[in-house]
């Protein structure tokens, strides 16, 4: 992500701070001054800590909107006890963000460079994994959890720079349920929000992912080239 803030002069002081501390934050390097911030988001010391408190609640306020996303209530989404019900509420809180802060979110993912990852928006990705990995140990998932997430983060993205394009107030969410519905409905399969199983049972490749994504968590009992033999082979199977 390399945005030219000089370009975003719609967007409002405290916007280019959150996108300026992200600029920093993708070096891995948190040591950045506050100077250094207030230069790249033109802007001067106060605002900062008129908006912020300080560097360290701006740094929170950046990293927040990765690590609330696909999280239980609890913090983990292990410790859900419904995590099909966790990717919908998931789903709704980034849409949310991206409709309460429009010029950080639109700079922050329009802002992207060929290539090149954004490394700031990364743990939402990284705990939408982690939330489709006990998704997958349910038997839930009809395709392996990175797979599913590229797929939900993609269309989640899609529909909230969507949604900021429309009017507010001509503003349909009923889109965003929609296109939910149907991006989750591509990745799981019919066990979810309390329907009857779909045939006979889950099919080998949802079996393969499940039992696939039960490995990845303990793998116990096997020698490092009996896990690494049966990962290859429960992805094998997870692809039919």
């Amino acid at each position: 992500m390399d945005t030219d803030l000089r370009a975003a002069g719609g967007a409002s002081a405290r916007d280019r701070l959150l996108l300026a501390a992200a600029q920093l934050l993708e070096t891995g390097d948190r040591s950045f001054s506050t100077r250094a911030v207030c230069d790249l988001a033109g802007v001067k010391a106060p605002t900062l800590y008129h908006h912020f408190g300080n560097k360290q609640g701006l740094v929170d306020a950046v990293l927040l909107h990765g690590f609330t996303q696909y999280v239980s209530p609890s913090g983990s989404p292990e410790a859900s006890s419904d995590p099909v019900r966790d990717l919908r509420h998931g789903w709704d809180r980034h849409v949310e963000f991206g409709l309460d802060h429009p010029s950080f979110y639109t700079l922050l993912y329009g802002g992207v460079e060929p290539g090149r990852p954004c490394t700031v928006t990364a743990p939402a990705t990284d705990m939408l994994v982690r939330l489709l990995d006990e998704v997958a140990r349910r038997g839930l998932l009809r395709v392996p959890p990175a797979e599913a997430a590229a797929q939900i983060l993609a269309a989640n993205v899609g529909v909230t720079l969507s949604l900021i394009a429309q009017p507010e107030g001509e503003r349909d969410l009923r889109l965003s349920e929609r296109v939910r519905e149907a991006a989750l409905a591509a990745v799981l399969t019919g066990y979810g929000e309390g329907r009857a199983p779909e045939g006979d049972g889950p099919s080998r490749a949802t079996a393969a992912i499940a039992l696939a994504a039960a490995v990845e968590r303990d793998d116990s009992g096997l020698t490092p080239g009996e896990s690494l033999l049966l990962r290859e082979l429960l992805a094998r199977l997870g692809e039919a």
